[in-house]
């Protein structure tokens, strides 16, 4: 028997009924995630920005073992800017890629001091142009430190995103685009951190629970 070529929603679905689908799965996963939150410890927004920077390829649990050694060390921009990189190579190293993250960091704080007067910026454009932070980097800054609106694209996000077919892209800029073109602003932090949430529960990469799945009715992907 011949396998009927799947249709995709992308081609099927008006805006409309995209905005509809979408309301529906974040409902669902309010309900199974009430509060959705940020699972990287902070106090205030520097810990922040440093802790996202150190989660790029990292696990959320293993930059919570570290920061708490790195943030005693280095409370404040100023003291993380003079620090030796190799003393704060020495403490993320577990982090992974940790001679570039440190680096990054510091090269970070640096310029907060220098040009932010010490003060973490508070909008996209000022935090992209801090050494090694991103779309993404700054958008978990924005929406967690500073209640602005952000929806970071990570790689929960672009995976269940893509198998739930509001997107086809691999590229989070484009990702992002088309998510917040569909979800209301102030819904965009937490649309972000319940399809992060999903997928460390549920959608699991190499062994998804479909089964489980509390989206499932409106999962595509599911049903092929």
């Amino acid at each position: 028997m011949t396998a009927t070529k799947h249709t995709s929603l992308l081609q099927t679905e008006s805006p409309a009924e995209q905005k509809a689908r979408m309301r529906k799965i974040l409902r669902a996963l309010r309900k199974e995630f009430p509060v959705p939150a940020c699972a990287l410890l902070h106090e205030d927004a520097f810990q922040l920005l440093v802790a996202t920077i150190l989660s790029a390829q990292c696990t959320d649990e293993r930059v919570n073992m570290v920061t708490p050694e790195l943030f005693a060390r280095y409370p404040t921009p100023e003291a993380m800017a003079d620090a030796a990189q190799e003393d704060i190579a020495g403490i993320i190293r577990s982090t992974g890629f940790f001679q570039n993250k440190s680096k990054n960091i510091k090269a970070c704080c640096r310029s907060i001091v220098e040009e932010h007067g010490g003060e973490v910026p508070s909008t996209m454009e000022e935090l992209t142009a801090l050494p090694g932070v991103g779309r993404k980097t700054a958008n978990v800054v924005l929406g967690n430190a500073f209640g602005v609106p952000g929806f970071p694209v990570d790689t929960h996000v672009k995976r269940i995103t893509n198998l739930l077919e509001f997107t086809a892209s691999d590229n989070p800029e484009v990702i992002e685009r088309e998510l917040t073109a569909i979800i209301p602003k102030k819904d965009w932090t937490d649309a972000s951190h319940l399809f992060i949430l999903h997928g460390r529960k549920t959608c699991i990469a190499r062994r998804p629970r479909c089964g489980e799945c509390v989206i499932a009715k409106w999962c595509p992907s599911e049903r092929q």
